[in-house]
């Protein structure tokens, strides 16, 4: 528990940028989850650097959020602080127009982002055409569909150490994974910059509404979920598994296994992230006893 001294030092840091005792079901895309115990809107990376420092030296564990999607908060809540990057951290920036680079912030929507290099001529991120999340998150989670993922165009990024200390990393020495990148702890994305391709900006147009055209007939759109909550497992679907398990359209409490794509749970009826968790640990069970198979979640858990 945060005392009332290291309260008073976070508003003399952030001022309005800081809130106290928030709940994140306002902050997740899946609508659920107790409250935090601060969350701090970073603007710039003066402040940034300031409050992280302040935090490690404090003990003061914190999660960098984007904009809530890949993530499901426990009921209980969350001790410690929530970061989102706002300000110069949601800002694109061209670098060169003789050459197709981006520099995009980590706090930069991922719509906006395909919004961006439509306009601009710019071809290689319409994978990214309805992906809840943004610029920073897409990196930390190697976000992708459709055979492409973010290593696939992330040329350099910048990443903040829990000591505050900033660098700048290429490609060759980033360790991309699976929907992952590997970041020691208490590291995260402030930004990348993407290396794209010159092509007109109505066939990058006709491409993103191809694909996400693609996602509302797949996917469970319309109400609120987390995008997939298992990674899929060497050379299968998750989502088949847990169809083929007879999980399709079960639900607990409010959460419900969607009836239109197995591998999202969505929020049907005033879930509870305990629904939801219980589902979760309900079709990992019922897959690994009937296929011998041991499902990841790709989604993060926290509280």
């Amino acid at each position: 528990m945060m005392d009332a001294s290291k309260k008073k030092k976070m508003k003399e840091l952030g001022g309005e940028a800081v809130l106290f005792d928030v709940p994140m079901s306002r902050y997740t895309t899946l609508r659920v989850g107790g409250k935090v115990e601060a969350l701090y809107k970073a603007k710039n990376l003066e402040a940034l650097t300031k409050m992280t420092t302040f935090f490690t030296d404090e003990r003061i564990p914190y999660l960098i959020m984007g904009r809530g999607s890949n993530l499901l908060v426990k009921d209980e809540g969350l001790k410690g602080a929530a970061i989102i990057l706002e300000g110069t951290f949601a800002v694109i920036q061209n670098i060169s127009l003789k050459e197709p680079l981006i520099l995009a912030g980590a706090g930069v929507p991922l719509y906006k982002l395909v919004d961006f290099c439509t306009q601009k001529g710019l071809a290689g991120a319409e994978f990214l055409a309805g992906i809840p999340g943004t610029v920073g998150g897409g990196v930390a989670m190697n976000a992708g569909s459709w055979g492409r993922e973010m290593s696939d165009v992330v040329d350099e990024a910048t990443i903040m150490t829990d000591k505050g200390i900033v660098k700048r990393m290429d490609s060759k020495s980033l360790t991309f994974t699976y929907r992952g990148l590997h970041l020691n702890k208490g590291q995260f994305v402030l930004d990348a910059r993407l290396n794209l391709k010159f092509d007109k900006p109505s066939l990058i147009k006709k491409n993103v509404a191809s694909n996400m055209q693609r996602r509302k007939e797949r996917f469970p759109l319309s109400v609120p979920s987390a995008g997939s909550i298992f990674k899929n497992p060497t050379g299968d679907y998750a989502g088949r598994l847990i169809e083929a398990a007879g999980l399709k359209g079960k639900r607990i409490g409010g959460a419900m296994i969607s009836a239109k794509h197995a591998n999202f749970i969505v929020n049907k009826d005033n879930a509870s992230a305990s629904d939801i968790l219980a589902l979760i640990d309900l079709a990992m069970v019922k897959v690994r006893d009937m296929f011998s198979i041991q499902l990841t979640p790709e989604i993060k858990v926290v509280g």
